[in-house]
């Protein structure tokens, strides 16, 4: 089977000579375009807002898939540890939980990983009710970031 992206064709001939054959083909076009656009990802990243990121997730078989969301959050060095408010009970599984930290002059990947000592890493984890930033001893220091969550709704 293979999966339909969100193409949309470039051309469409429109009928001209019968108004009830015109008006169905530009339904047929309509509803085209709107069921590609909606099946596109949404690049809107938005502080504070849950929004759909017009992902699909087709876990379980079910014809109708589940719903991805995306949630941006702000941190400093004094909230490293700050509530999401996220209905756990609600979300599937993360999809992905990424970001990026700075220390006023360079910039790094949320999570970091440092390839030759554990200890400069910082790590994410996301309880059920906090996202909670943990440096390592050797880690560059945070002045300040971005966390971006993205999960997979049960609805």
């Amino acid at each position: 089977m293979i999966n339909q992206s969100p193409y949309l064709r470039v051309q469409r001939n429109f009928p001209t000579e019968n108004i009830q054959s015109l008006t169905v083909e530009i339904d047929r076009a309509y509803v085209d375009t709107a069921i590609k656009v909606n099946s596109r990802t949404i690049g809107v990243f938005a502080l504070g807002n849950q929004l759909i990121t017009g992902e699909k997730y087709y876990l379980t078989g079910q014809p109708n898939g589940q719903q991805g969301l995306r949630q941006i959050y702000t941190f400093n060095a004094a909230s490293l540890n700050f509530v999401h408010n996220l209905n756990l009970s609600t979300i599937s599984y993360f999809s992905r939980i990424y970001g990026s930290f700075t220390n006023g002059t360079n910039w790094y990947p949320m999570p970091y990983v440092d390839a030759t000592a554990a200890t400069n890493q910082v790590s994410v984890v996301i309880t059920p009710t906090n996202i909670v930033i943990t440096a390592g001893s050797g880690a560059p220091t945070i002045t300040s970031g971005v966390i971006v969550l993205e999960w997979v709704s049960q609805f």
